[in-house]
């Protein structure tokens, strides 16, 4: 799950901005033209709000959020991520539109959203789920049990993290809009269903000012970033696979010549990557993978033919990702549209703001 900080706006001139993880971000006045959001720093906050949605890190967040409305009476709106049990409850005491902040395709958002479905239909929260296709849930064609996310999968749904999940989404649920960190074109169909729920923009792929010009660790997770390691290796010379479990004694057979990245084994992903996307392949169909198959597949993708198409298709979905963050790209015009219509829900629709809840009158 994510662990960002909430982000507040005041009124905003301009979408040309990004959304990072842990960031206040207010639009003031610049000296140009076009004035551009400034961004600061939140005072730091107790692990614990980033990790539960327990009442101990909602009344954390209320104290937060308060302090930071009471001190500029400008801001009108309240972005934070999905994963978090509470923005729509504090949005609502303050008198904020609330904007969920999704980080991940659309297609997981998806799956979350329709659980009552998957639910009703036997393919989650039961004890002998189904395992046929999923065919019913709005905007996704067919998807298989095994290709939802692990959460999805586990027939005990009393766990912790399950709890924080149906709260999480009962309260995306009240949200004024959804932001998606996915692009228009890869998820046509899952996001025009989205739309019909609530108003749904894709402004994705979000990176950090400067991601593409300079190094920045793309992991939480320090000991397994392999950008560094990627970096000195030859050009077109690395493969990448999610097998899980890996054949015994694979780790140490290729320890001094690949990385083994823990905790990137994502069923959706895959689904998308090779089911959608075309731009992989499955490594094994089975539960278990064999050494054979391991090597077959590794043939069978850095040589030849089979190269040379996911080459093209790579190159073709690298053009889509960066036209959509040209001037008129998809991701351009839902940022700039997201900004229009909130700024219109803003002057049509907010009642003025109650400050009492930022002082306990």
């Amino acid at each position: 799950m994510s662990s960002s900080y909430p982000i507040l706006f005041k009124a905003m001139s301009s979408q040309q901005f990004t959304l990072p993880s842990s960031l206040h971000l207010k639009a003031s006045p610049s000296p140009s033209s076009t004035p551009r959001p400034s961004i600061t720093k939140p005072p730091m906050l107790s692990p614990v709000v980033n990790q539960t949605s327990s009442p101990r890190s909602e009344n954390q967040a209320l104290i937060f959020v308060g302090q930071i409305v009471k001190s500029d009476d400008s801001i009108r709106c309240l972005i934070a991520d999905t994963f978090f049990g509470w923005p729509s409850k504090i949005a609502k005491k303050f008198g904020l539109l609330y904007v969920s902040f999704w980080t991940e395709p659309a297609l997981v958002f998806t799956l979350y959203y329709h659980m009552d479905l998957l639910m009703i239909n036997g393919h989650f929260a039961c004890q002998d789920c189904r395992e046929d296709t999923i065919d019913y849930i709005p905007g996704v064609k067919a998807i298989e049990p095994k290709d939802m996310a692990s959460y999805l999968q586990e027939t005990d749904t009393t766990s912790v993290y399950h709890q924080l999940i149906f709260e999480a989404f009962n309260d995306a649920r009240n949200a004024d809009f959804l932001l998606c960190n996915t692009v228009q074109e890869l998820e046509v169909e899952t996001l025009s269903a989205l739309q019909a729920k609530m108003p749904c923009y894709a402004i994705g792929p979000i990176f950090p000012n400067g991601f593409t010009k300079s190094f920045v660790a793309t992991s939480l997770w320090s000991e397994s970033d392999c950008t560094q390691w990627l970096d000195k290796k030859p050009h077109g010379s690395v493969f990448s696979d999610d097998a899980d479990p890996l054949p015994d004694g694979f780790e140490e057979e290729v320890a001094d010549r690949a990385m083994i990245i823990p905790w990137c084994n994502q069923f959706t992903n895959r689904k998308l990557v090779v089911d959608d996307w075309k731009i992989g392949f499955n490594l094994s169909d089975g539960r278990f993978v064999t050494k054979e198959e391991v090597s077959n597949n590794v043939k069978r993708l850095m040589s030849g033919k089979s190269e040379d198409g996911f080459r093209n298709t790579i190159k073709e979905m690298k053009k889509t990702l960066e036209n959509a963050l040209s001037c008129n790209g998809s991701s351009e015009k839902n940022m700039a549209r997201f900004v229009k219509d909130l700024k219109t829900k803003i002057s049509e629709k907010m009642k003025p703001v109650d400050r009492s809840a930022c002082t306990g009158g």
